[in-house]
């Protein structure tokens, strides 16, 4: 994949950039991708210093830590690179979002894959933690601040700690372009709403009771 369809991602998928050149020159997210894919060439050539310290750089420059060995498919996107961390093993496929904070990490010291793979159209929340060698299957969203340490099958939202399917979703080519994460349900809220619906009930039952109760 060419830089330039890097920078064309990032302005089918980020309103704020005006232009090509703006979107080059002042992408964090852009930059820490474009800086991770030589580091990750070079590091597929065993050149594994060089590579970390393009990495190293590319952190200070960008906020972002991206392994060099973690491996990117075509049409990522990172919106505003900081606090993003990334793992060794990762595995990232086609036409990922990324938002700021996203850590896809490891639970094992063991050598071998154990970071997450991400299958292609996944939308990662702002904050979102992913953990372990789990996979997370196409067209999934996971909302901001979720945790999942567990596989997520394809065409669903994850919300919550520890993350939970909340919703099924349907499957639409030009999804990525139309999501907004304001739109992601939220289980407090439909948890309070069940409770209050279920007080409304039981009041309306008692006052039924009591009704009864006073007739002769």
């Amino acid at each position: 994949m060419s830089w330039k369809e890097d920078v064309y991602t990032v302005l089918e998928r980020d309103p704020a950039p005006k232009s090509f050149s703006e979107a080059l020159m002042f992408s964090q997210g852009l930059h820490a991708l474009l800086l991770h894919r030589v580091s990750h060439r070079l590091y597929l050539k065993g050149q594994y210093k060089l590579a970390r310290l393009i990495n190293y750089w590319s952190r200070v420059l960008t906020g972002a830590d991206i392994h060099p060995g973690a491996t990117f498919g075509k049409g990522v996107f990172i919106d505003h690179a900081t606090g993003v961390v990334i793992g060794e093993t990762a595995i990232i496929g086609n036409n990922v979002s990324i938002f700021q904070g996203v850590t896809l990490g490891g639970v094992s010291t063991a050598k071998g894959k154990r970071h997450p793979t991400i299958k292609d159209n996944v939308i990662i929340g702002a904050h979102a933690t992913v953990l372990g060698d789990i996979t997370i299957g196409e067209n999934v969203k996971i909302g901001a601040g979720s945790v999942v340490v567990k596989d997520v099958p394809p065409n669903v939202t994850v919300v919550g700690i520890p993350g939970k399917v909340v919703q099924k979703n349907k499957c639409e080519r030009d999804r990525l372009q139309r999501v907004r994460q304001e739109n992601l349900p939220d289980p407090l809220w439909e948890t309070l709403t069940d409770i209050c619906s279920a007080i409304d009930s039981l009041e309306k039952r008692i006052d039924s009771l009591e009704d009864s109760l006073k007739k002769p």
